[in-house]
C-alpha cells in the first residue's frame, strides 16, 4: 500500500507553536525559572570577579565563595542603612501633616470658585444619574432582603502567619538564588559545555559564538549599568543635599535602584523626595527644582556616560526595551520588570544566531534590518525622493564617491532591472525610479566632497525642474575633445551606469563622456569615428544585459581594432567569474565594479593621460 504524501509543515506556524508553549510554561512555572533567571544574571554580573581571583592563583570555591560573600553581605549593609533611612523618615512624617493640611487648603483657595464649580457639576451630574424616589402616597415596593456576610476580624496570629508567609517566602527564595549562583560559578566550565553539547556537535560553532556573544554583551551591560546607576544615585543624592532635602542619602540609593527600571524608575525615584519636599518646606520652590535635577542628570548620563560605558554592547532597540519592560512585567511581575533588560538581551543574541528564531533578532536588534540599496530601492519604490537622496548621503559620510554608487545606487538598479523584465514594476515607478536616480547621482556627485566629510547632511535635495535645468546649462565634453567613451549597453539603467562613471573619470581629470542609450549601436559607433577616443567602457546594470554588452564589444573590437575596450558588468560577482562565463566578453579589461572599470580605463590610459588619483574620500 502506498504511503499518501502529506504537505509539509508550516515552519512559521510551528515555530509560532513553540513561542506560544515556552511562554505559557515561564508563566505558570515562574516559581521556578524567576530564581534560575536571577541566578544567571548574578552570575554574570560576577563572573568576572571570579575569573579575574581565579587568575591571580586563587582557587575556583574560595574565589566563587568570596565574591558571592561579599557581595551579599554589601547587599545586606545597603538594604540595613536604607531600612534605617527609612523608618528616620516615617517618624517624622507626622511633624509635616499640618504643612500638607495648610498648602491643601491653600490649592483650595487658589482654585477660587473653579474647584467649587468643578464638584458641583459633579453632584449635579450624580443627582441627575441618581433615579427619583417613589411618591409618598404610593405603598413601597417589596425589596427582597439583603444579605450580607460578615467576615471575621484576622486574628493576631493570622497576621503573624501572613506576614510570616511573606518574609519566609523571600528568604527562601533568596537563599535558592544564591545556590544556584554559587554552583553556576563553581561549574561555569561544565554548564557552558553542556550547552554546546544540547546545541549539537555539529553546530559547534553557532553554539559558541552565540555563548560568547551573550556573555560578553550581558556581562559588559549589567557591569556598566552598575556603574551609570551608582554614578546616577551619587550625583542625586548631592544634588539633593545641598537643596537640603532630608535623607539624601536614602534617595540617592533609591534612585540607583529605581534606576534600573526602564524609563519609569527615575520619575518614581524624583517623585519620593519631591514628595517628601512638598510636606516639609512652606514654598513650591523644591518640588519642580528636585525633577529639574533628576532630569539634568538623566540627561548627562544618556548623552555623555552611557555612549561611552555602553557602545554597543545591548544592541537593543528603545521601542524594544519598552515593549520588553511591559511583556516581562506581565509575566514575572516587578522581578520581571527588573530582569527585561538582560533577558531581552540573551533573546536577541539567539535571534542572530538560530536561523529559526531570527524573527527575534529582527524584532528586538538595533541593527538595520534592510541594506543600505534595499532601502534606496524601497523608498524609490514609494515615490519618496528627499528619504531616498537621504539614504544615499548618510551612506556617503566617510566614505568615497565610487563606493556609494557601487554599493547603494548599482545595487538599487539592479532590483529594479529585475522587477521590470519580470513585470512586477509599472510604467510610471520605473520612469520615476529612472529619472531620479538620475538626478541623485548628480546630486552626489556635486556635493562628493561636502558629504564625505559629514556636512550637509540631511539636507534638502533640490527640485527636480531646478535640478535639471542646472544639468541642461553644464559644459559638457565634447566628442572631439573626450579620450574615454562610455556606452550604455541596452536601456536607461545602462545610461545611468556610464553617466556615473563618466563622473568618476572627469573627477580623475580624464577627458570622457557618455552616450545616450537611445542611440542605436550602429549610431553608438559612429559618434565614436567622430572623436578620438582612445578607450571605450561599455557598461552593463544585471542581471540582464549581459549578451548585449558583449554584442557592443564585438562590434567595437570589429571596428575600431586599436581601441582599447573595457567592459563593466557591474554585479557582485568578482572578475574571475565574469572571465569563466561563457559565451566570454571580448575585451581587453573587464570590471565588476565602477571602481574597478576606473582603475582598469587608468590602466590603459597612454603615458601622461593618467591624471594623479584625486578620488574623493574621506580625510
Amino acid at each position: 500500500m502506498a504511503h499518501e504524501e502529506r504537505p509539509a509543515g508550516n515552519p512559521g506556524r510551528a515555530t509560532l507553536l513553540n513561542v506560544v508553549i515556552v511562554v505559557a510554561a515561564l508563566y505558570f512555572a515562574r516559581l521556578v525559572f524567576i530564581p534560575i533567571a536571577l541566578a544567571i544574571l548574578l552570575s554574570f554580573l560576577l563572573a568576572p570577579l571570579v575569573l579575574r581571583l581565579r587568575h591571580w592563583g586563587l582557587g575556583r570555591v574560595p574565589s566563587t565563595l568570596l565574591v558571592v560573600l561579599l557581595s551579599f553581605l554589601l547587599v545586606g549593609v545597603i538594604t540595613t542603612v536604607m531600612a534605617s533611612q527609612m523608618t528616620d523618615v516615617a517618624k517624622k512624617i507626622p511633624e509635616y501633616q499640618q504643612n500638607i493640611r495648610q498648602k491643601l487648603q491653600t490649592i483650595r483657595k487658589s482654585g477660587g470658585g473653579l474647584i467649587n464649580r468643578v464638584t458641583r457639576v459633579a453632584h449635579n451630574v450624580t443627582d441627575e444619574l441618581t433615579p427619583a424616589p417613589p411618591p409618598k402616597n404610593q405603598p413601597p415596593e417589596e425589596r427582597p432582603v439583603p444579605v450580607e456576610i460578615h467576615k471575621a476580624p484576622f486574628s493576631p496570629f493570622e497576621i503573624v502567619q501572613k506576614v510570616l508567609g511573606s518574609v519566609l517566602n523571600v528568604v527562601l527564595m533568596l537563599l535558592v538564588v544564591i545556590v544556584f549562583v554559587i554552583f553556576m560559578l563553581i561549574q561555569r566550565e561544565d554548564l557552558r559545555d553542556r550547552l554546546i553539547r544540547l546545541g549539537g556537535a555539529g553546530r559547534l560553532h553557532v553554539t559558541t559564538q552565540a555563548l560568547d556573544d551573550a556573555a560578553h554583551r550581558l556581562s559588559r551591560y549589567l557591569l556598566a549599568q552598575l556603574v551609570v546607576n551608582i554614578s546616577f544615585g551619587v550625583l542625586a543624592g548631592i544634588a539633593l543635599y545641598f537643596v537640603h532635602v532630608p535623607n539624601p542619602f536614602l534617595w540617592g540609593m533609591v534612585a540607583a535602584l529605581l534606576r534600573y527600571v526602564p524609563y519609569l524608575g527615575i520619575w518614581i525615584a524624583a517623585a519620593l523626595p519631591a514628595m517628601l519636599a512638598f510636606a516639609l518646606e512652606q514654598g513650591w520652590v523644591k518640588v519642580p527644582v528636585i525633577f529639574g535635577i533628576y532630569f539634568a542628570i538623566d540627561l548627562l548620563m544618556y548623552n555623555f556616560v552611557e555612549p561611552y560605558l555602553y557602545g554597543s554592547s545591548t544592541g537593543i532597540s528603545p521601542l524594544a526595551i519598552l515593549v520588553a519592560a511591559v511583556f516581562w512585567t506581565w509575566l514575572w511581575g516587578g522581578v520581571g520588570l527588573l530582569l527585561a533588560m538582560p533577558l531581552t538581551v540573551c533573546l536577541a543574541v539567539v535571534g542572530r544566531h538560530v536561523p529559526s528564531l531570527e524573527f527575534l533578532g529582527i524584532i528586538l536588534s538595533d541593527d538595520p534590518v534592510l541594506r543600505p540599496e534595499t532601502r534606496f530601492y524601497q523608498r524609490m519604490l514609494a515615490m519618496d525622493l528627499e528619504e531616498a537622496a537621504g539614504v544615499a548621503e548618510e551612506f556617503l559620510k566617510g566614505k568615497s564617491l565610487e563606493e556609494v554608487e557601487d554599493v547603494v545606487i548599482i545595487p538599487a538598479l539592479s532590483l529594479a532591472e529585475e522587477d521590470r523584465h519580470r513585470g512586477r514594476l509599472e510604467e510610471r515607478r520605473e520612469q520615476f525610479i529612472l529619472e531620479n536616480t538620475r538626478i541623485v547621482v548628480e546630486h552626489l556627485a556635486e556635493r562628493a566632497e561636502e558629504l564625505v566629510a559629514g556636512n550637509g547632511a540631511g539636507k534638502v535635495l533640490k527640485d527636480k525642474a531646478e535640478t535639471e535645468k542646472q544639468n541642461n546649462g553644464t559644459d559638457e565634453i565634447k566628442p572631439e575633445e573626450a579620450s574615454v567613451v562610455c556606452i550604455p549597453a541596452r536601456d536607461e539603467a545602462d545610461e545611468i551606469a556610464a553617466k556615473m562613471l563618466e563622473q568618476l573619470l572627469l573627477k580623475r581629470g580624464i577627458k570622457a563622456r557618455s552616450l545616450s542609450c537611445a542611440s542605436l549601436a550602429g549610431e553608438c559607433l559612429e559618434q565614436i569615428k567622430n572623436g578620438p577616443a582612445k578607450i571605450a567602457c561599455v557598461a552593463v546594470v544585471p542581471p540582464f544585459g549581459y549578451m548585449h554588452a558583449r554584442y557592443l564589444c564585438r562590434r567595437l573590437r570589429a571596428e575600431f581594432p586599436d581601441m582599447k575596450i573595457v567592459a563593466a558588468v557591474l554585479t557582485e560577482r568578482e572578475v574571475g567569474e565574469l572571465r569563466q562565463r561563457q559565451p566570454k566578453i571580448i575585451a581587453d579589461e573587464l570590471a565588476s565594479s565602477l571602481k574597478e572599470a576606473m582603475t582598469a580605463v587608468l590602466s590603459l590610459l597612454p603615458t601622461g593621460k593618467a591624471a594623479p588619483p584625486a578620488t574623493v574620500s574621506a580625510t
